[in-house]
């Protein structure tokens, strides 16, 4: 534990030394960046969109749903799902299970 004098001496070294900015509301990312958030799959689609999939249709691992009255938040793995439901099952009819 440092004692009061040698925290004094730490928080003084660290009031001289500026912080790093973030960067200006109008920096430029990347190209590559832009490519790779729009080659997404999940770009294009929508969240009704979304539910009215198959499990065979989702690409992700790990499927999840958040309760709107508890905030509580259940995670499956799609093979699971597929397992339970059937390849066939809508993802909104195995969320509301």
């Amino acid at each position: 534990m440092p004692t009061p004098k040698q925290m004094e001496k730490l928080a003084a070294e660290a009031a001289r030394r500026p912080s790093p900015s973030p960067p200006a509301p109008d920096w430029q990312l990347p190209a590559e960046y832009w490519e790779s958030v729009l080659k997404d799959p999940r770009a294009g689609t929508t969240e009704a969109q979304m539910r009215q999939r198959r499990l065979s249709e989702i690409q992700r691992h790990v499927l999840s749903v958040c309760c709107r009255r508890c905030a509580r938040t259940l995670e499956i793995q799609t093979a699971d799902a597929v397992r339970l439901y059937g390849a066939n099952a809508l993802w909104k009819d195995v969320a509301q299970r």
